[in-house]
């Protein structure tokens, strides 16, 4: 790996000295007496998009914004899960007298690493609060290994995809939105501040991982991206299925065929939203393809289309 330029170094030892003023502990955020309000919607109507399913009741639309609320926690924790081993991989190929790099990619991990510990924290008070469980789409692992097995390129890019996508969720519909349980806004926020870190470590990753490759490569890897897109769709789908299935648990109805039809179909459309097209269309996503391959532009805004 080439050695960074100063302003790159400099830019290194930013992001690590801001990582360290903003750093928070789980126990800071959640547990003892700071507890999720199950009378209160977690996410914004923009990601969870339930006020539209005209089959369901007031009360319902609640109960599926809270399942909403806690699969969008457990699908960040799976994403930090093959972003984690993804990094410290990275880390073993950074060149030693890059100290700056080091440090910050480090810390980029271990707070990776505390995300998914916060976000398995949440699930336990969820479940116990919320009284069902609410299965999630797995095993985490498995589907950590397929994302692993694609270009380090296109895992790059995946994670550039997610952290810019929390930055436009909490920047564009949490933030200042005083309809939400305050504890959920809180992790959100929290979490947000750290993602703001990695973003720009993302983007700096995605750079000096493409510029050792030749075009064709950096071609094929942009494939493995869209690959991983189709494949987190996939799971998706499967999670779909499984809101609504938490949903009639939670609400001991047994939904028809009709109202099924509509509230996976506003549903799906609310998840594609939420974790591929608002990662996909993000301004500073879409400047890091066009860097470094100027002819995905199109493609990428074709798939957007496609999932919006």
């Amino acid at each position: 790996m080439h050695s960074t330029d100063l302003q790159t170094v400099d830019d290194y030892h930013t992001l690590w000295q801001t990582s360290n003023h903003i750093n928070w502990t789980i126990q800071d955020l959640i547990g003892g007496d700071k507890r999720l309000n199950f009378t209160r919607p977690f996410l914004p109507d923009a990601l969870a998009r339930v006020s539209t399913i005209s089959c369901l009741n007031q009360q319902e639309k609640l109960k599926l914004n809270q399942i909403r609320g806690n699969s969008y926690l457990y699908l960040f924790g799976l994403c930090e899960e093959f972003i984690l081993p993804s990094v410290i991989e990275y880390v073993s190929h950074i060149q030693r007298n890059d100290l700056y790099a080091i440090q910050a990619y480090l810390h980029f991990a271990e707070e990776e690493s505390k995300h998914i510990l916060l976000f398995r924290q949440f699930a336990k008070e969820f479940e116990q609060g919320f009284g069902i469980p609410c299965e999630c789409i797995g095993p985490a692992q498995a589907i950590c290994d397929r994302i692993l097995a694609y270009h380090p390129l296109a895992v790059a890019l995946m994670t550039l995809h997610i952290e810019w996508m929390t930055q436009r969720h909490y920047l564009e519909s949490v933030r200042d939105n005083q309809g939400l349980d305050p504890q959920f806004c809180r992790l959100l926020r929290y979490h947000w501040l750290e993602e703001a870190q990695h973003a720009k470590l993302g983007a700096l990753m995605v750079q000096e991982v493409a510029r050792g490759l030749a075009p064709a490569a950096i071609e094929a890897a942009i494939a493995d991206y869209f690959s991983i897109i189709d494949l987190l769709d996939q799971g998706l789908q499967q999670q779909v299925q499984l809101d609504l299935e938490s949903l009639s648990r939670a609400t001991n109805r047994q939904f028809s065929t009709t109202e099924q039809v509509e509230i996976q179909a506003n549903q799906l459309q609310s998840y594609r939203w939420t974790f591929l097209w608002s990662g996909m269309t993000h301004q500073n996503v879409r400047r890091t393809f066009v860097e470094i391959c100027p002819s995905s532009k199109a493609r990428l805004l074709e798939k957007a289309k496609a999932l919006g």
